[in-house]
């Protein structure tokens, strides 16, 4: 969201008591359905059987040297390459209000708040293209020789509990029910992942080039697989193991693969057994905000200006041997407008972009059924005053609650305020729905009024005064937040063809997207589009 920017708000629900799960106080909560225009992207869903939906004349023509079509990470990265390099003849296409993605902030009771990705993990060393931005933002800098980070966007201590047998720990690994088989099957994975890196290294963003064999071994099963082969079957260790695939790839163990749960390890800080000093990688921390990754991309998008056209639909893209044209509908004039350009950047999603490219190349084709995507929702909650708190460990900035809950936990939006008396908050909660059709059918079917009561009800746990305080609950949802990494993804030769150049008569499509790594974090969407804004910089 643009900075100051007040959100639109789509299809709210008029306000209405809530009953309060056992709770005194009564309280009107207000809220809806925010964010992601889910509306806009079915426009694209095809027609009846046999028919195409029919669209209106292009209304004008407009021309540029470089067309971006999205305005994600991806799509803002690309642009802010074309800029560092002195192309400032392109535009931007994006399909929400506002560019950002699923890194997106938002404002609740005047709360700033995430509105999906909410932090960054110091980039490691493979990690130029991002730790060169973050460096541009002043958010590090070399010091006698050593980089440091601006310790005021490094999120604060404590910074991750659990709620466990009605009580609150400190971390996110179950130690309540430690015993000697379970700190072996602890110290067990530890080493497996130590062993995977040494094996072949894992890269946080990943090599265009085809994986190491040890690797694609990993890839071609699960993960839930894999464990059971390691004989690695402790509950608390599985659940663990679960959260994690779920948080970072939107579904759990038994649908990603060995190579994605492993690579969550071993990417970043390696895996941490009980008693084990902690790794640098480990101490690094995180980078994070109230408006959570929505603080990154506002800044990319705030030199667009007038490059950046919102409300826009890509219906239509066809490439040719001296330039592409690309079909758009604007969602306020409800007319079509015609771009011509020499070049195109699809920082889209692959399955969208298969559909609306033209004769699109069988490596699009063969990517965009290769993937699966998770939807996702998020709920941010505005509480009027602090909640009580359990026993156990302090409020932290990351809050999950153990055993079989449908959600991941919430942040908390005020973390970083180092606030000297508690007050009011956003928590802004989060829960991934797998890649089943299902899960996607439910999350818009559903009404706000569910949703709230579920989010409420499972919250009430280790808050039982959380529903009288909140005074407001603002959902979005994201029927295809991310593809999750299934097995055969990493291995995907369609991925790999297209992040080069590909033949006549697409050569002037570039595509640059998460997807085309297979799995939807930062660095990797980031890494995509600056490579292909500097490729186009230099042309």
């Amino acid at each position: 969201m643009g900075q100051g920017a007040a959100l639109k708000r789509r299809d709210f629900l008029a306000a209405s008591a809530l009953p309060l799960l056992g709770c005194k106080e009564t309280r009107s909560i207000e809220g809806g359905f925010l964010g992601a225009n889910h509306e806009r992207g079915h426009l694209l869903r095809p027609g009846e059987p046999g028919k195409d939906r029919a669209w209106p004349a292009p209304s004008v023509t407009r021309r540029t040297r470089v067309l971006i079509a999205g305005g994600g990470v991806a799509g803002l990265a690309a642009a802010r390459a074309l800029r560092l390099r002195g192309m400032d003849d392109f535009a931007m296409l994006e399909l929400e209000d506002s560019a950002g993605g699923n890194s997106r902030g938002g404002v609740v009771g005047g709360l700033p708040c995430p509105l999906g990705a909410h932090y960054l993990p110091v980039p490691g060393e493979g990690a130029r293209d991002v730790q060169d931005l973050l460096e541009e933002l002043s958010l590090r800098r070399r010091v006698a020789g050593r980089w440091e980070y601006d310790e005021r966007h490094l999120c604060h201590s404590p910074q991750e509990r659990l709620f466990i047998h009605g009580q609150w720990q400190e971390g996110l690994l179950p130690l309540p029910e430690m015993d000697i088989a379970l700190l072996a099957d602890y110290q067990r994975f530890a080493r497996l992942v130590q062993q995977a890196s040494a094996a072949a290294p894992f890269s946080i963003p990943l090599p265009a080039s085809a994986p190491a064999p040890q690797h694609r071994a990993l890839d071609a099963l699960t993960f839930e697989a894999w464990l059971d082969q390691q004989q690695l079957t402790r509950a608390p260790l599985r659940w663990y193991l679960d959260y994690c695939c779920r948080d970072d790839y939107g579904a759990g163990l038994d649908t990603v693969s060995a190579w994605a749960g492993i690579h969550y390890f071993a990417s970043r800080h390696g895996f941490q057994a009980p008693g084990e000093p902690p790794s640098a990688e480990r101490d690094a921390g995180v980078l994070t905000w109230p408006e959570g990754n929505g603080w990154l991309t506002r800044q990319l998008a705030a030199p667009l200006g007038d490059r950046l056209h919102t409300g826009r639909i890509v219906i239509r893209v066809a490439a040719g041997r001296h330039g592409v044209e690309v079909d758009a509908f604007n969602a306020a004039t409800q007319a079509v407008e015609r771009w011509q350009a020499e070049h195109c950047i699809l920082a889209l999603p692959l399955f969208v972009a298969a559909r609306v490219v033209e004769n699109p190349p069988p490596a699009l084709r063969e990517a965009a059924g290769q993937l699966r995507y998770a939807p996702w929702l998020v709920a941010n909650l505005h509480i009027a005053s602090a909640l009580h708190d359990r026993p156990g460990a302090a409020p932290s900035w990351d809050n999950v609650i153990y055993g079989d809950k449908p959600g991941l936990g919430y942040v908390d939006a005020t973390h970083q305020s180092l606030q000297a008396v508690p007050g009011a908050t956003v928590l802004t909660y989060y829960r991934a729905f797998g890649i089943g059709a299902a899960g996607r059918k439910t999350l818009y079917e559903r009404l706000w009024t569910h949703w709230r009561d579920s989010v409420l009800a499972e919250l009430s746990g280790p808050h039982p005064d959380l529903p009288g305080k909140v005074t407001r609950m603002e959902v979005m949802r994201y029927g295809h937040a991310m593809s999750a990494p299934v097995p055969g993804v990493r291995g995907s030769s369609a991925l790999r063809a297209l992040q080069g150049v590909l033949p006549l008569p697409w050569r002037r499509l570039h595509f640059a997207h998460s997807d085309l790594s297979g799995y939807s974090v930062f660095e990797e969407a980031f890494t995509h589009g600056h490579r292909r804004g500097l490729s186009l910089g230099l042309a």
